[in-house]
């Protein structure tokens, strides 16, 4: 099966932590579990305090689409004021080995 990643590395906004940042995902993830070949989404946080969040889809058209609402059609998600813009590393990545 094609998976395609999208990572997307961030600091949190000063005086904000990651949990704020995962707490203010809840619509980011009900739009995400509506968006055609969605498989799953992961936030971790480094131990150097920036947040990695991982999300798959089964194709690279479709992690396009859903990547684009995310500031599109979810621009007025609480997310965004959580999130330190100028740290924000973004990238959509093709899976090359998935072992089980």
């Amino acid at each position: 099966m094609t998976e395609v990643l999208e990572i997307t590395t961030l600091r949190p906004a000063p005086g904000l932590t990651a949990a704020d940042f995962v707490a203010a995902n809840a619509d980011i993830n009900d739009y995400l579990k509506r968006q055609p070949g969605f498989l799953w989404r992961r936030i971790v946080e480094r131990d150097d305090g920036m947040v990695v969040d991982i999300v798959a889809y089964d194709s690279l058209a479709n992690a396009e689409r859903g990547a684009a609402g995310i500031t599109g059609e979810m621009a007025g998600s609480p997310v965004h004021a959580t999130i330190d813009h100028g740290t924000v590393d973004w990238q959509l990545t093709s899976v090359l080995q998935r072992v089980e």
